[in-house]
């Protein structure tokens, strides 16, 4: 309810979006696709569109000075309520333009921010966007109360004369400081919570923004995760239990999509969302090969992995949609540039079967065949052996026992070798079929 009444609220304003290309970026096959599609998610009607080349931005109102005639102009011929610009702008630029055009001026991330804020359902998303448009909003405080003359205040306080400025810094920096400590709360929790699925192997879905990861989660697992076809629909993580031929169940998590130039402020926010793909032993990175740009929407998916620092874990790329009658081009450059990532179609489920297998194999990649050797009393060990691995035999001599098993390679590290000796073996043991487990169940 609260979402749709969010959007019908600014379902009537009327937007020209504004794009100023820069030499170092990407995505100018179409420079405005993206952005028409996070103003559309956004609740606003899209009346034109207005692009600009540029060495460097201009320092006063980012675009030149024709331009910003030319996007009065058009704000004046279409009766336009807003102007967003997919570029960042400081505040003195936003006050500027406002001042040029007549009417208010978004930015690119406090765009993303307002979606965001629509479609955080949860109390640890909402914390995140909340701090996140706090911290935008903070040094742009002065453009929201130029209009404000300043307050008397009594006794106990600064003294007469004190802006009204000043006291909102204040309490949103209080605010701030508030959302912070919560969000390292909800952080320590969520690392405790992925701590306790220790014993299970965890594979996380990370991806373009609407590129299917939703779809996919739902074709693997029989979960019902929400799936709509607009930017950003899941902002908070869902993990299933997902049975994978010949080897087993293992945790599958659904996590926030990602944006070429997302906003650190929300990588940082995000952070407790994120945990579930810092932790898991494989990422499932979604590529929608329907996209002409999808070599570079990867890219901008890697500079995100990079920024958050799991850029370097075993990740399987899977290339969705190849339904979808745009494919074809996009789906052979793709191949070409990645061919060891496995084409797929979660909506119809081409594909699935492969992909199963691929991430069994890759997820045995990470076993390894040991040796332990410890005390026959020693039954923690011995214990937590058969816990997280396949005991293939053991061989007693006198007090001590020599186990030979397959471990995953995160558990081998954890023996302490004041408790046992671990001796790495040469590559581990195809696995075997596992016994049928029962179907799909909720653990998040």
């Amino acid at each position: 309810m609260r979402e749709r009444e969010r959007v019908e609220s600014v379902v009537s304003e009327t937007a020209v979006l504004v794009r100023v290309i820069l030499p170092q970026q990407r995505f100018e096959d179409d420079p405005l696709e993206e952005l028409e599609g996070l103003a559309t998610t956004a609740g606003t009607r899209v009346a034109c569109g207005l692009t600009q080349r540029r060495e460097a931005p201009d320092t006063t109102t980012f675009l030149g000075r024709g331009k910003v005639e030319e996007l009065a102009r058009l704000v004046s011929t279409h009766q336009a309520d807003v102007v967003i610009f997919d570029n960042d702008l400081s505040p003195g630029q936003t006050r500027n333009l406002e001042k040029a055009v007549g009417v208010k001026v978004l930015d690119r991330t406090e765009l993303i921010l307002d979606i965001f804020a629509t479609h955080a359902q949860t109390y640890e998303a909402r914390l995140a966007v909340e701090l996140a448009q706090l911290e935008y909003a903070l040094p742009r405080l002065k453009r929201m109360w130029t209009h404000l003359s300043r307050m008397k205040l009594g006794v106990g306080m600064r003294g007469p004369g004190e802006k009204q400025l000043e006291e909102d810094r204040r309490l949103v920096e209080r605010r701030i400081h508030e959302l912070r400590s919560e969000l390292r709360e909800v952080e320590r929790r969520k690392e405790r919570q992925v701590a306790a699925r220790d014993g299970h192997m965890t594979v996380s879905l990370v991806g373009y923004t609407n590129a299917g990861k939703s779809t996919l989660m739902n074709a693997c697992t029989r979960a019902d995760v929400l799936v709509q076809d607009k930017l950003f629909a899941t902002l908070d993580t869902r993990t299933r239990r997902w049975q994978l031929p010949h080897w087993g169940p293992v945790l599958l998590s659904d996590t926030v999509g990602f944006i070429r130039d997302l906003p650190h402020r929300l990588i940082a926010s995000f952070k407790a969302t994120l945990e579930e793909a810092r932790q898991a032993d494989l990422l499932l990175h979604v590529a929608d090969v329907s996209n002409p740009a999808v070599c570079d929407q990867i890219a901008a998916v890697h500079d995100v992995l990079q920024e958050i620092g799991i850029q370097q874990k075993d990740t399987l790329l899977v290339l969705n949609k190849t339904d979808s009658l745009h494919a074809t081009h996009s789906l052979d450059a793709a191949l070409r540039r990645y061919p060891a990532a496995v084409p797929i179609s979660a909506r119809t489920g081409h594909g699935l079967d492969q992909l199963t297998w691929a991430v069994s194999d890759a997820l045995s990649r990470s076993f390894r065949e040991v040796d332990v050797e410890m005390g026959v009393e020693n039954g923690k060990w011995l214990a937590y052996l058969a816990r997280h691995g396949e005991i293939l035999s053991k061989q007693y001599q006198g007090t001590r026992v020599t186990v030979h098993c397959r471990l995953p390679q995160k558990y081998v590290g954890r023996i302490p070798r004041s408790e046992a000796s671990v001796r790495i073996l040469s590559e581990p043991l195809p696995l075997p079929a596992p016994a049928d487990t029962s179907a799909v169940e909720d653990v998040a």
